[in-house]
């Protein structure tokens, strides 16, 4: 088992080379994890910085003491792989960014199609983005990752145009796709853009939208997938693809 993960604001250890991991995160792994003395961890920022450390002991309920390691920088990947969701019913949205998370998905676009039944309005959305990014955090962490995926605002049918009109490589998961997604050619670095419509499919004026900037419309394999799940399967696929798993 791979050292536990928590997250950081800093890596500040005062010139004592220990350092006090508390709030949330310390009360996590005293009274959770129940870390205890030489035991591994892994210390983030979640944007790339991270550090290992080795447990030096506890204070109270919430106050791991870590002996810590260099802080290095993980390398951003590529290509940058990210993955426009349209917004699902109920909780399949924290689905559908957990598995994503896990699989290795570097930013995810929640997007307001026409055919959504769900729509991010006024204090609502705001509440479901908060949970997609808590999401996210949380995935990122039980996944070992040090640099979690961005969570970007709810975007519109013309917002993920722009975004694809500037990838490398942009696809549309669609059924009219004649190609499928395994064949695509793919860039060597760059941006990969990759759009899962809503239950309810991609409209024919998005399809038309999109393509109109230079994405196509790829199928992902005989099967239909949920909305929730389309995405985490085509970004293993493009993932293995790329060389990114290897």
């Amino acid at each position: 088992m791979t050292a536990p993960v928590f997250v950081v604001d800093d890596f500040g250890t005062h010139g004592t080379g220990r350092y006090v991991l508390d709030g949330p995160e310390g009360r996590h792994a005293v009274a959770v994890k129940r870390l205890r003395a030489g035991e591994e961890v892994v210390l983030t920022d979640g944007a790339g910085r991270w550090a290992e450390g080795e447990v030096d002991g506890t204070e109270g309920k919430d106050r791991l003491i870590v002996r810590l390691g260099e802080v290095v920088e993980e390398p951003v990947e590529t290509p940058r792989l990210t993955v426009v969701q349209a917004l699902p019913k109920g909780d399949r949205g924290e689905l559908a960014v957990e598995t994503m998370t896990e699989v290795g998905v570097d930013a995810i676009v929640p997007w307001s199609a026409s055919r959504c039944i769900t729509q991010w309005k006024g204090e609502r959305g705001a509440k479901a983005l908060a949970k997609w990014r808590a999401t996210a955090r949380e995935a990122g962490k039980q996944s070992r990752r040090v640099r979690f995926p961005e969570v970007a605002d709810a975007a519109t049918s013309k917002g993920v145009a722009s975004l694809l009109a500037e990838a490398e490589f942009a696809a549309v998961l669609h059924e009219s796709g004649t190609e499928p997604l395994a064949a695509a050619p793919l860039p060597d670095a760059g941006q990969i853009v990759l759009v899962v419509g809503p239950e309810g499919g991609v409209s024919p004026e998005e399809l038309a939208l999109f393509e109109s900037v230079g994405a196509r419309a790829y199928r992902l394999g005989r099967s239909v997938l949920r909305t929730s799940t389309a995405g985490t399967a085509a970004a293993a696929l493009l993932l293995g693809r790329t060389g990114r798993w290897s």
